[in-house]
């Protein structure tokens, strides 16, 4: 559960009387242009402080890998610091610290980012930088293989040492029967063996290129300053001929899963609850909106539901809350959430599982409130406010949304489309959503007499 920020609440209300309704219709007002081999550069600009964060979106995740060569997304962003013609293996990170920036890089199921942030006047170096790694990356056995075992140790520290992300990922794997959402970003640990130098410079040459990438910059800089650098570093570099992204459709489902996990390194048992949904670009993405308010009514904050129902009125759960993401290229996943209080077992899971099917019922019969839509809708776009003032915030948030399939002005106009989110738009999201047979059920338990 996130509390959210009293003051960003404060500060809806405050500009809200002041400026009217329309007062969000301009988040960060970012700037774009396509260079001609295809790559999309962005601006926003922040001229608080004289720095920037400078970031690389490539249109590629581990839903793109084949068959057999799970986690091939997630090492080769690690091989991408592995050096080139003319920077050595590590020099990347290095040249970064010495000018006081900070970098690094993540991998999701859609896209992967690289992102740098220094003073301004280091800008150029950065996009000289990536630009370099971008088409001039070199992998060798001798660099490509020992980073195999520093991936294989990561998967061993983040998920086969976490008896809560092993649930995760047995969840994901039944949730999607055929999608490859339900493959682990990172991969399975018996095909992340298997990976090889050829493997990596195959994933480098059919997805990291000009006209699959997406060059994002916020901070103390306007475009006229940063188009003719992005012209000078990444329009050098040729558009390549670009495979199209390959996902199978999800079967219709026609039973609900449980997952039920116990371990002794459990400390809290837990319940989650996640349903198939749509996102903005894919399902039924009418109802995208909707969701993020009804997250919000079911699990945003202290005065959600669940938090009410579980903790004060009935006493059975010591967190609970919700979660939606429509930022997916395919479909995305509701989930619920709760954990018992210390020293429960199956006895206390059930009770949560019982409060919140209850929780679940009433809402499908008798709806949500006007109320409860308005403040929600409230609390939502006071966040879209407050994340101007963020300098790699923007970048994030509009990289997400350019990698997954939206526009600019799509996050330009988000604030009012949650605006326009009716009370009726969100009981037929609920009603949409909350089918048990496109449910799966994970249950985390202590070890059995611990």
């Amino acid at each position: 559960m996130t509390v959210k920020s009293g003051f960003a609440w404060l500060l809806f209300i405050v500009l809200m009387a002041v400026a009217g309704p329309r007062a969000q219709a301009a988040v960060f007002n970012p700037s774009t242009i396509t260079l001609a081999n295809g790559l999309q550069v962005v601006v926003i600009e922040n001229h608080r402080a004289p720095v920037v964060t400078h970031m690389v979106w490539y249109k590629v995740g581990a839903a793109d890998e084949v068959p057999g060569k799970t986690g091939i997304a997630h090492f080769h962003e690690h091989l991408m610091f592995k050096g080139t013609k003319t920077v050595p293996p590590g020099a990347f990170s290095a040249m970064v610290a010495r000018l006081g920036g900070n970098e690094n890089a993540f991998t999701t199921q859609d896209y992967t980012a690289y992102y740098q942030s220094v003073s301004v006047d280091h800008l150029e170096e950065m996009m000289k930088l990536e630009a370099d790694r971008m088409q001039n990356l070199v992998l060798t056995d001798d660099v490509v293989l020992p980073e195999r075992n520093v991936i294989i140790e990561e998967r061993r520290q983040r998920i086969d040492n976490d008896p809560g992300a092993q649930l995760g990922e047995m969840m994901r794997a039944s949730l999607f029967l055929n999608h490859p959402y339900r493959m682990p970003t990172i991969g399975w640990k018996n095909e992340m063996e298997g990976l090889t130098t050829a493997d990596a410079i195959a994933w480098h040459q059919k997805w990291y290129v000009p006209n699959n990438a997406i060059v994002v910059i916020s901070g103390d800089v306007t475009m006229d300053q940063v188009r003719p650098l992005a012209e000078k570093y990444y329009g050098a570099i040729p558009a390549q001929p670009l495979a199209p992204r390959v996902r199978p459709d999800e079967p219709a489902q026609f039973a609900p899963r449980r997952v039920t996990m116990q371990d002794a390194r459990v400390e809290l048992a837990s319940w989650t609850r996640q349903y198939e949904s749509p996102s903005y670009h894919r399902g039924a993405k009418e109802h995208a909106y909707a969701l993020e308010v009804l997250s919000e009514i079911l699990g945003g904050d202290t005065s959600s539901r669940l938090y009410r129902g579980l903790l004060i009125d009935q006493k059975v759960a010591t967190s609970a809350g919700s979660s939606y993401d429509g930022d997916n290229v395919d479909l995305s996943v509701f989930s619920l959430y709760a954990a018992a209080p210390p020293g429960g077992g199956l006895p206390e899971i059930d009770a949560i599982e019982k409060a919140v099917d209850a929780q679940i019922g009433k809402l499908l019969k008798d709806g949500v409130t006007a109320d409860e839509v308005s403040r929600a809708k409230a609390v939502l776009q006071a966040e879209a406010v407050k994340a101007r003032d963020s300098l790699s915030g923007p970048a994030r948030m509009v990289g997400t949304a350019l990698a997954t399939g939206s526009t600019v002005a799509d996050v330009e106009a988000w604030p009012d489309r949650i605006g326009a989110v009716t009370v009726d738009d969100v009981n037929a999201a609920a009603k949409a959503v909350f089918d048990i047979d496109y449910s799966v059920t994970g249950i985390l338990l202590p070890q059995a007499g611990g």
